[in-house]
């Protein structure tokens, strides 16, 4: 009786402390709004600095950020953009410090309204950026000390290629630059209009896709993470589109087609795995058509070699019938192949 009590009060000072919180954050976020309207607003800088009262509204502190971090399974990004850093309102521009663990991933993704300049501060990265149709592919390593470039909309990602943690501080030219992550928005898509524009490989196919793409910072490729001896864990997916009705998946497809359709892809992996590592072990796939392969080859091998034989027994046979009409017997060398009178009436005396 007095356990469950204490149970029941516990538990409704923890609801009233979460929603004491929900409210307060709230009220923060009204307020934050509000200073921004107020700056957007203002006439002149000067209006726009007396908005701001306090000397501390123009430091953003990133390594105790509360606001505009996004956490994955590999690190995590801090930004100060208009949302949190009202001081950037009208100065155009924002700034991401992004921490990444070994082989950690800043997945594809875009700033739409911002061109993003990147700095390195330690260890490296691998970069990559398309900008739009019929643009080649720039990829880089940008080592500690020296910074690369993202155009304004372009598809780009970075990933620790290290197996140490790094730190790399990113510039952007518009105080709400805004990010689009590729795969969780794609896959946002309607189900059906993903499925066709990917081959028409199923709803199915594309529900098990959708929920497991992993948030941002992700573990990256598996080179990195053999090399570094870590196993790839199981990764949040939190920042999956939501769905609506237009975009929604069948009422059928459950967290077991998900399951499934992970155990088809595994099941992928390891066969191409088997048969790229080990093509012996694929007799009806590889060694069959091999096998076939090579009885032909020797098949024409044989038959040259027959061929051959047959020639050289045939130029041996007319060379020996030439050298017999030629051949002459010691005791008829100097003398004529047609016996005179004298000698035929001789020999036949003797």
């Amino acid at each position: 009786m007095l356990s469950s009590l204490f149970l029941a009060t516990a538990l409704g000072a923890v609801g009233s402390y979460a929603q004491a919180a929900a409210s307060a954050a709230a009220a923060a976020a009204a307020a934050e709004a509000s200073t921004v309207a107020a700056l957007r607003d203002a006439p002149t800088a000067v209006n726009r600095l007396n908005t701001l009262s306090q000397d501390s509204d123009f430091v953003f502190d990133f390594l105790n950020a509360t606001t505009g971090v996004v956490t994955g399974a590999a690190g995590h990004l801090v930004s100060a953009t208009v949302s949190n850093f009202p001081a950037v309102v009208g100065n155009g521009m924002a700034m991401t410090i992004g921490f990444l663990g070994p082989c950690g991933m800043n997945t594809p993704h875009t700033h739409p309204r911002a061109t993003e300049m990147l700095y390195v501060v330690n260890g490296s990265i691998i970069s990559g950026t398309l900008q739009e149709n019929g643009a080649r592919f720039v990829f880089n390593e940008v080592p500690g000390g020296s910074a690369t470039i993202f155009p304004k909309g372009s598809i780009h990602f970075q990933q620790n290629n290290g197996c140490e943690p790094i730190t790399f501080v990113a510039a952007l030219n518009n105080e709400d630059p805004g990010v689009d992550s590729i795969a969780q928005r794609f896959l946002g898509l309607p189900p059906d209009i993903v499925s066709a524009t990917l081959g028409d490989i199923g709803v199915e196919e594309v529900f098990g896709l959708a929920n497991m793409i992993p948030d941002n910072i992700a573990f990256g490729t598996d080179e990195c993470l053999q090399r570094c001896g870590i196993q790839r864990p199981t990764q949040p997916t939190n920042e999956l589109q939501p769905r609506v009705s237009a975009n929604a998946f069948p009422s059928s497809l459950t967290a077991s087609s998900a399951s499934a359709t992970n155990s088809k892809r595994s099941l992928m992996i390891d066969s191409t795995e088997e048969l790229v590592g080990s093509i012996s072990r694929s007799p009806v796939s590889t060694q069959q058509p091999v096998s076939v392969a090579l009885v032909a080859v020797i098949s024409v091998l044989a038959l040259g070699y027959i061929v051959m034989g047959a020639i050289f027994l045939m130029n041996k046979r007319r060379l020996s019938e030439r050298e017999a009409a030629m051949y002459v017997r010691q005791d008829m060398k100097g003398r004529s192949l047609v016996l005179s009178m004298e000698e035929d009436v001789a020999h036949f005396t003797q």
